[in-house]
């Protein structure tokens, strides 16, 4: 008997194909297996959805094409897990094809039956799955992280873990899935973090409590070889506990019982290309599917979880102390803030004196600072001294970036770069000089200004650079943090990523340069993400109760009257939020309100608006219309990148049920709504930023 198969298969971009392909097959194949299928002249992987032979109306399955094989060895993909993907895909505007092979390892795409075969008999995990080894001699709770740990225990949740830094989130982390381990012999652990570099260090945390068997990391800096072993892994049980970062939500996880989002609020958990999808989001929807509890940490909160607390549908678990600490005077165990009126300083100040003075006593102490600056490179400009020229990119309405260390120009948006030139490119006037300045030329500068100092140890003070330019090689962030970590850097200047979960115990001194930019964005999400930036920074320092006293949050400001700063001298997210919730309410923005972003990619400014208006246009007769506000298209704020024009617009709704509504039947729209010189357009459910 012949049976016909309904197939999930990854069409080209903005294909019509919008759910399974029908194929043939001469045996019946359980829905979430995986087979070879042919899709116009190619293979390709296909993911068997249901069985279609019963579906009507009836063509002759002969005009169906044969799948090509069957992917022998792995298990059907769970029921639960192509709701993940079907929920997905309809709530992001996506096809479930393109979700659910991009979830999926991309060796497993690529590979034919006979060479998964041959990896599957040198890398599937044979027997029972791990039993992790748990360590039993654990840092005994704190009165607080007890507390969560029993509500988590109690109630089916979500939980938010309101815990400020330094309190032992991690540890209840362990402890929670320790509990889960205890109570199911087969359960699984989902951990996720928002970035690669913080995965290392929480896979040594967990592998030390568990057992190397036990433990699994997915994520996009894994070769693909790595990422299909964790994947399989996972997918067949033999690892308890996967760690990763936003990808990580779609592991195929067949006794997921825990799932834990450390960070929450970070931006990073949102996917910026094709399927765009927010895996914390995603984590709680997926928890709810699982009857798995789901954990979300963070000293910040989103103001959308703090509100879904506020309005009873998540529990929130509080943990204000830091381990440690008895809480004697309050607020004052956290790093003091201190903040300085830059407007009171000489012209081009980098450093205060006062800053300066503070950080030349923790060197003398023996004591660790951290500066920070949320931009990389050594100056953002290179501009001629005689003319109007500056160092443009050719491709994008950007400057390129200026690295003194390789003598380059950078264009940190399509990636264009050049030598310096000897001289300006328009006039040959040959002083061209650096505008405003970089993390590159902050570890100049800083290493210049305490040069002759000796430190506790009686050698030079040591500065130190962590970002993305001074990382990027093979395990250089591994040996930088190691450096830190082992006291060999005095001062350590970087971008944001160093003020993200490292437990830096030696650092008592925590600076950041220049954060006004964020204070007037139009962006209305710029506060809230410096408020968690600036919180996060100053997380770093006094780690360590013995030196909590005497840690200092340095802020340069030009505007020290703002409310912002004063919600940070004390240390207070919940009036932040509060004040930002009012704010948020009066203007209708979310989480009062549900947006999306059309976005569009033209040849010309022209043409890709031309496409946003006629499907604006076009969007009278769309169901729910007359529940949703389609503002103007605009340029996006860096309007053309790699000699593509880009445009966008914003979809507003007070209901999110109304919002989804249209853009299902608008999607048909936009499809159609073709004008010459567009390149592509993309749907953005729940934009991070507008």
């Amino acid at each position: 008997m012949t049976h016909r198969l309904a197939v999930l298969v990854a069409a080209p971009a903005h294909s019509t194909i919008r759910g399974p392909l029908s194929y043939r097959s001469e045996f019946p194949l359980t829905p979430g297996t995986l087979v070879r299928v042919p899709l116009g002249q190619r293979e390709v992987l296909g993911l068997v959805w249901d069985d279609a032979t019963e579906e009507a109306p009836q063509r002759p399955i002969s005009d169906d094409r044969p799948i090509a094989g069957v992917l022998e060895g792995i298990a059907p993909l769970p029921s639960n897990w192509r709701q993940l993907v079907t929920f997905s895909a309809n709530y992001y505007q996506r096809s479930a094809g393109e979700v659910a092979m991009a979830a999926l390892p991309p060796q497993l795409r690529g590979l034919t039956t006979q060479q998964l075969a041959r990896r599957l008999k040198r890398k599937t995990p044979t027997g029972a799955a791990a039993r992790p080894v748990i360590e039993t001699g654990c840092i005994a709770p704190s009165a607080e992280q007890a507390a969560a740990l029993a509500a988590i225990e109690a109630g089916p949740g979500p939980f938010l873990l309101f815990g400020a830094t330094g309190s032992g989130k991690t540890e209840v982390y362990l402890r929670a899935v320790q509990a889960m381990l205890a109570r199911e012999a087969h359960a699984q652990a989902l951990v996720m973090v928002p970035e690669i570099n913080l995965t290392p260090q929480l896979e040594a945390r967990f592998t030390e409590r568990f057992g190397a068997a036990a433990v699994v990391s997915l994520h996009s800096g894994m070769t693909p070889p790595q990422r299909l072993k964790s994947w399989l892994a996972a997918h067949t049980g033999a690892a308890r506990i996967v760690l990763g970062t936003r990808m990580a939500v779609f592991a195929s996880l067949p006794a997921l019982r825990l799932i834990v989002v450390d960070e929450e609020h970070d931006p990073s958990y949102k996917q910026q290309e094709g399927a765009r999808y927010s895996a914390r989001d995603l984590a709680v929807y997926r928890g709810k599917l699982e009857q798995a509890r789901v954990l979300l940490g963070s000293a910040t909160p989103s103001l959308e979880t703090w509100q879904a607390c506020e309005k009873g549908r998540y529990q929130r678990l509080v943990m204000a102390r830091r381990i440690g600490q008895d809480g004697a005077g309050g607020a004052g165990r956290f790093p003091a803030v201190r903040l300085v009126d830059m407007n009171l300083q000489p012209r081009k100040t980098v450093f205060s004196p006062a800053l300066l003075d503070a950080i030349g006593q923790r060197v003398a102490r023996g004591e660790q600072s951290l500066v920070f600056l949320n931009r990389r490179g050594y100056a953002p400009v290179l501009a001629c001294s005689a003319c109007d020229w500056k160092s443009e990119c050719p491709h994008c309405s950007a400057y390129r970036v200026f690295h003194k260390l390789d003598r380059t120009l950078r264009c940190h948006h399509c990636g264009f770069t050049e030598r310096v030139p000897r001289a300006c490119p328009a006039c040959g006037n040959q002083d061209i000089t650096p505008l405003g300045r970089g993390t590159e030329q902050l570890e100049e500068q800083l290493a210049a200004l305490l040069q002759g100092q000796i430190n506790a140890q009686g050698r030079p003070v040591r500065v130190a650079r962590m970002d993305a330019d001074s990382t990027r090689l093979k395990g250089a962030l591994a040996s930088r943090l190691a450096e830190v970590h082992a006291g060999e850097v005095d001062v350590l200047v970087g971008t944001q990523m160093i003020t993200k979960g490292h437990d830096f115990r030696r650092i008592t001194l925590v600076a950041a340069l220049n954060p006004d930019t964020a204070l007037f964005s139009s962006d209305f999400r710029s506060p809230e993400r410096l408020f968690a930036l600036l919180m996060q920074a100053a997380g770093r320092a006094g780690r360590d109760a013995a030196q909590a006293s005497a840690s200092e949050m340095w802020v340069q400001t030009w505007h020290p009257a703002h409310p912002l700063f004063a919600a940070l001298r004390r240390h207070d997210y919940p009036g932040f939020a509060a004040q930002q919730l009012v704010e948020r309410e009066q203007a209708g923005m979310p989480p009062f309100s549900f947006q999306a972003l059309v976005r569009a990619d033209g040849r010309s400014q022209e043409a890709a608006q031309a496409f946003l208006n006629a499907a604006s246009a076009a969007a009278t007769q769309v169901p729910a219309f007359e529940h949703v506000t389609l503002y103007p298209a605009v340029p996006m704020s860096v309007q053309r990148v790699a000699n593509v024009e880009r445009a966008q617009m914003l979809v507003e709704s007070a209901s999110r049920t109304a919002l989804q509504h249209f853009l299902a039947h608008w999607h048909a729209v936009l499809h159609a709504t073709r004008e010459k010189g567009l390149i592509r357009w993309a749907v953005d459910v729940d934009p991070q930023a507008v």
